[in-house]
Order: structure tokens, then C-alpha cells, then sequence
């Protein structure tokens, strides 16, 4: 590591340290209802009801698409989440939740954001760019997002066709 604080190698150790402990600490919180945190973060994308092609829910789980195929088999036999063919591409199958999904969704997420809040995030400094009265976590949050928008080429290319074309 670099004896300069704030070097690129300090970033990465320490957003890979804070997912691996957020990632334990909230496995923890889901263990007793035996959702592992991939899991979990496929029930949280399914839980804004647009229902989501498989191979968007495996890039946004990081999942290989053959262990997010056995995890969704799981989901499916727990009777969280169902799959059908997309009815504009038939080709493609979406993913979403029922609605025991969604109350199971909402239930451990209340559960995930009192652990989350026993951290004492609203502490944290709030950059530059946030906006007042938005929580600290939250403004954490969009900048992350902001940052993996920027790094992941498959988003740049979401976020400039949604721009529009350039003049």
C-alpha cells in the first residue's frame, strides 16, 4: 500500500474491506431465514416490480449466470420468486418476485436497515455534492453508484444512450 493517503490502492482496500465486513454483518442479520446475500441482493433488485432479465439480475448480483440459475431454482422452490418469458423478447426469461417475495423483501429489509443503522452512518461527512437534508448513508450511496456508473463500461454506454445523442 502506498504511504499516501488517499492513494487508488487505499480506495480499493478500503471499499473491499467495507463490503466484506457489511457483506458479513448483514449475512448475519439474514441467517436466521436462511437468504444468503447473493440472495438477497437478487430479492432487493426484484423488489421494484419491473421484473428483470436473467442476465441483468446476474450482472447486477455478480453472479456467474449458471449459479444465479441454481440460486433462482432455490428462490423459485421457496416460492419468493417465479420467472416468465419476456413478452417482448421471447427469447429472454424475467425474474420477480411474488408477493410473498414482497412481503419477505420488505420484512428483512427493515431487519438489514436497523443493522445498517446501528453502524452509525448518519456520522459519516457529507461530500460536496450532496444535497441538504438527504442522509448521509444515502449520499454515500449515489456516490458509490456514481463511481461504478463511471468504472463499468456496460452502464457508460446505459447511462449515454439514455442522454441521447450529442450534438
Amino acid at each position: 500500500m502506498s504511504n499516501v493517503p488517499g492513494a487508488p490502492a487505499d480506495l480499493l482496500r478500503s471499499l473491499t474491506r467495507a463490503e466484506r465486513l457489511l457483506s458479513r454483518r448483514l449475512g448475519a442479520v439474514l441467517a436466521d431465514d436462511a437468504i444468503s446475500i447473493e440472495a438477497w441482493r437478487v430479492l432487493c433488485l426484484l423488489a421494484d416490480g419491473q421484473g428483470h432479465p436473467m442476465s441483468e439480475v446476474s450482472a447486477e448480483a455478480s453472479l456467474p449466470p449458471g449459479t444465479l440459475t441454481k440460486l433462482i431454482d432455490q428462490l423459485v422452490d421457496r416460492n419468493l420468486v417465479f420467472r416468465r418469458i419476456d413478452p417482448i423478447d421471447r427469447r429472454r426469461i424475467r425474474a420477480y418476485l411474488t408477493a410473498r417475495g414482497r412481503r419477505e423483501h420488505a420484512r428483512l429489509d427493515e431487519r438489514v436497515r436497523a443493522s445498517i443503522a446501528e453502524l452509525g452512518i448518519t456520522g459519516m461527512g457529507v461530500a460536496e455534492t450532496s444535497e441538504p437534508g438527504t442522509p448521509p448513508a444515502a449520499n454515500l450511496v449515489r456516490q458509490l453508484d456514481d463511481l461504478i456508473g463511471r468504472l463499468d463500461p456496460a452502464r457508460q454506454r446505459v447511462h449515454a444512450d439514455a442522454a441521447g445523442p450529442h450534438r
